[in-house]
């Protein structure tokens, strides 16, 4: 979901504007889901204010055209037990979080227009390049008269634009409350100066990575004892922009073997891709075993091995 507003502007046109969905998952949403709702709010926030468009374009609005500051915080936000969010070229990528909700006494999370949730953007808080949202709001459970643990998923949609390849990397977490308080977004009386915005950015998030695929091929097979094998292989990974896997070029790959019957792999040379992900190279035939690439991984793109091509020297 690609986001260019300015998130921590406190104008009721953009200030909900961190919840804009494309328009083909807002079209078939159902009346009740998380984005299709607080996409109707955005919606109503930008009509009561007139004064700045839909494409995020930061405009001052009188502070009567304002949510209100809604008395709740977040902490303790966990997004995928802190391990790297791997992501594949067109696959839909679901992210589990868990993170407490701190509330007033005024509050009540309980009510069924009361929607929370977290996200995670690229870039800073107070103007983020992308979004990530969940498809629904979380659901939380009182610990206290003023605390709760709450559990939601990100929902991510790399093959209908979501992400960039410049997305791939480090990304910050977020998460937003909303408490309307009985009003309709979608009614001509809406009055936005009654609904509650909490929003809260600035906690630890994983690198969001382009999944890696690698092959590996060794020939021929059977060979001699002492001959030379050549070990083909190649190194992809997601491409975002094209929604297909391309080569990773001038990346080190290690050459692997594991004799037969054997457990672990030795390293035997380090090699780097090509201009276009292609590896070869050269080995002899010594004993029975499996061949394998190794790539441990950047910061971008996850470590991945390659599936172990057997080889049988006579």
């Amino acid at each position: 979901m690609r986001i260019s507003a300015t998130v921590a502007a406190v104008s009721g046109a953009l200030v909900l504007s961190a919840f804009a969905v494309p328009a083909a998952q807002a079209a078939g949403s159902d009346a009740g889901s998380y984005r299709s709702d607080v996409a109707k709010i955005r919606e109503a926030a930008h009509t009561a204010s007139g004064k700045a468009t839909l494409s995020g374009s930061t405009v001052a609005t009188p502070a009567d055209d304002e949510p209100y500051a809604l008395n709740v915080t977040f902490s303790n936000i966990k997004v995928h037990s802190g391990k790297p969010i791997v992501v594949g070229a067109a696959a839909h990528v679901s992210v589990p979080v868990t993170y407490t909700l701190t509330h007033g006494a005024d509050v009540d999370i309980t009510a069924s227009d009361f929607l929370n949730g977290p996200y995670i953007y690229k870039g800073t808080f107070a103007n983020p390049t992308n979004m990530l949202f969940g498809d629904n709001a979380g659901t939380c459970t009182a610990t206290s008269a003023t605390t709760a643990s709450c559990k939601a998923t990100l929902d991510i949609y790399p093959g209908d634009g979501d992400l960039s390849n410049t997305d791939a990397g480090a990304w910050k977490a977020g998460a937003e409350a909303i408490a309307l308080n009985g009003q309709d977004p979608t009614s001509s009386t809406f009055d936005i100066t009654k609904v509650g915005l909490a929003d809260q950015g600035g906690f630890a998030s994983p690198n969001v990575t382009r999944l890696s695929k690698l092959t590996v091929n060794a020939a021929p097979e059977p060979v001699k004892k002492g001959k030379t094998i050549t070990v083909t292989g190649k190194l992809t990974r997601a491409n975002w922009d094209a929604n297909n896997y391309t080569g990773y070029s001038t990346q080190p790959v290690k050459l692997q073997f594991r004799k037969k019957n054997a457990t672990t792999y030795t390293t035997v040379k380090t090699i780097k891709t090509s201009s276009t992900g292609a590896l070869k190279t050269t080995v002899k035939a010594t004993v029975d075993g499996y061949f394998r690439y190794s790539f441990a991984g950047t910061s971008t793109t996850p470590a991945v091995n390659a599936t172990g091509d057997y080889v049988d020297v006579k």
